[in-house]
């Protein structure tokens, strides 16, 4: 009785693949929203891209949430767990709101400050998707993760310089155009914000490590 009843537990390898699972729609969403910045006709094409991407993020999230109450033994601390998802959540519900920002004031030109803030949008992405495999040894692999979350972090400082020198770009280009400075401005305001929520996953990677050094 009590073999079946294990049996029927998820098991704990299951967090890792849920995560997996995860940044590979985080990372798919990137670059989708990277191929919007292209502009023209790219804004339409990838859209849909993003937004299949952000529900695909939203099963395993639903998933790991689900696990996480029916799990006896979790890999790591649930409340860390529970954090870890919803972080990694965040960073692709960002970049829906941004595909959804430049649908909605119909955008189909980005500036090159636009499209490095999403070079770095998918470095980011990328970065996550490494570290997500060394989770499962995460004490032996303790100094590769730290290093992987402190290059998400100095991504971020990155995208804070472009962002300031292609707010102020605009501003000046569009002295006679109000209307186009605040939609560039709704998209810097945006980009900065999915970074942002790259350096959350990146501070709650390196605490979970923290935790078991």
């Amino acid at each position: 009785m009590l073999n079946w009843f294990r049996a029927m537990m998820p098991r704990e390898e299951k967090f890792f693949d849920l995560f997996a699972r995860h940044s590979e729609a985080v990372l798919a969403g990137a670059l989708a929203l990277r191929a919007m910045l292209d502009g023209g006709a790219a804004v339409q094409a990838n859209c849909g891209r993003v937004m299949s991407s952000e529900q695909e993020a939203d099963n395993a999230t639903r998933e790991v949430l689900i696990a996480v109450r029916r799990t006896f033994i979790t890999p790591f601390d649930r409340g860390s767990i529970r954090e870890l998802i919803t972080s990694m959540d965040n960073a692709i519900d960002q970049m829906q709101k941004t595909a959804k920002t430049v649908i909605l004031f119909e955008i189909d030109n980005f500036t090159p400050q636009m499209r490095e803030m999403g070079d770095i949008i998918v470095k980011s992405s990328r970065l996550l998707q490494q570290a997500v495999p060394l989770m499962r040894n995460i004490s032996s692999e303790a100094a590769h993760l730290s290093s992987l979350t402190e290059q998400i972090s100095s991504l971020e400082g990155q995208a804070d310089e472009l962002h300031d020198t292609g707010l102020k770009a605009l501003f000046k280009a569009s002295r006679d155009n109000s209307l186009a400075f605040f939609t560039g401005h709704e998209v810097y305001d945006h980009l900065e914000k999915v970074v942002d929520r790259f350096d959350d996953v990146a501070n709650t990677l390196h605490g979970i490590v923290i935790e078991h050094v």
